[in-house]
């Protein structure tokens, strides 16, 4: 008989779930088969597949040990190849890693995207630290690729239920720096312009037609030319490319978006001002900590080049505004985290 003790990490977790991760070499149907036969039980009572667990549950399960805990031989592939130096962090505790993330890095693969991302950056730093009681570190929430700036990476599992309920309910406040085209007419303002749902499928739009849903994003002019806006923003609502589409609808246009900007503008900003990305950049995200739920503020410095660009376009830097140096805030990472870290960082029942 096994018997199996729930961590914190692991409370919320449908039992089903929990079987397939511990028992990865029993196949599925028969998991399902042990638990109608009331060979599963938790605390001592018939288990059901879709029962969530709580901390310090127990899970027993009848069978032969050897048999039900013997892995599948199988050789995992190797780690995609990364450079912790573009690895910047700005925050990190035994809950969360925060990210300065650098335009031109996915989160995520996917598109035609195989290596190089966020999470393959994330795992090689932490090493064997990077899988916490079957849980992997994971980005808590997602920025564009072409985006710098503030990211999250959750390090625990009751860390990203946190931040999946923190993003979903808008309790974090996020404040971008934006460069659009032309001249704005107002110092501030707010555009409430609802945003076609990115991921309505085409047998949704047939069938009930496009989907709005309500976007706010504020704004707040810091420095501007005749050809340029520097914008602050906040945004209210979490729509895909939210701040891209809202500017592109009312005439500016993010500099240097390949997708919802101005091309021809947008070509003679990299010839003039030597802009070759996006000017879209994360700089402070607000949020409650996922242990102690006290607000905690992250910030990022503008990327030096795209403070360049801003020179060169005639544009005056106002001094409330950071401006990155070589890794002159948080640090980069030289290498990944080995067993010696280990014993800094309580087990999950200490650190409940």
């Amino acid at each position: 008989m096994l018997e199996f003790r729930i961590s914190q990490d692991d409370a919320g977790l449908r039992l089903d779930k929990f079987l397939r991760r511990t028992l990865p070499s029993v196949p599925t149907s028969h998991l399902f088969k042990m638990i109608r036969v009331k060979k599963v039980r938790v605390n001592g009572k018939r288990g059901k597949p879709e029962q969530h667990l709580a901390a310090d549950d127990v899970v027993t399960i009848r069978g032969d040990e050897k048999a039900l805990r013997t892995e599948r031989e199988r050789t995992p592939p190797p780690p995609p190849k990364v450079d912790l130096a573009q690895l910047t962090v700005l925050l990190e505790d035994e809950w969360l890693l925060v990210l300065d993330k650098p335009s031109g890095m996915a989160v995520h693969t996917g598109s035609g995207i195989t290596g190089g991302t966020v999470v393959d950056l994330v795992r090689a730093y932490l090493g064997p630290k990077a899988t916490r009681n079957g849980f992997t570190a994971s980005p808590a929430h997602r920025i564009d690729r072409e985006t710098s700036g503030v990211l999250i990476v959750a390090k625990r599992r009751p860390a990203m239920v946190h931040f999946t309920e923190v993003f979903t309910k808008h309790h974090a406040k996020k404040q971008y720096l934006v460069l659009v085209k032309g001249k704005l007419p107002n110092a501030s303002g707010l555009i409430d312009v609802p945003l076609a749902e990115h991921q309505q499928t085409a047998e949704s739009r047939a069938r009930r037609g496009v989907n709005m849903q309500e976007a706010r994003t504020r704004y707040q002019v810091l420095a501007q030319t005749s050809q340029v806006a520097f914008v602050s923003c906040t945004i209210e609502t979490g729509r895909t490319h939210q701040i891209r589409r809202h500017f592109a609808a009312i005439g500016h246009p993010v500099v240097g978006d390949p997708k919802h900007g101005d091309f021809a503008f947008n070509r003679d900003a990299k010839a003039r001002w030597g802009l070759d990305r996006l000017f879209l950049h994360s700089t402070r995200l607000e949020f409650p900590h996922p242990e102690s739920r006290e607000r905690t503020l992250v910030a990022a410095p503008l990327p030096g080049e795209l403070a360049e660009v801003l020179k060169r376009a005639g544009v005056a830097l106002p001094a409330t505004v950071q401006v990155a140096g070589p890794r002159a805030v948080g640090y980069a990472a030289k290498g990944p985290r080995g067993a010696a870290d280990a014993s800094q960082e309580p087990d999950d029942e200490e650190a409940s």
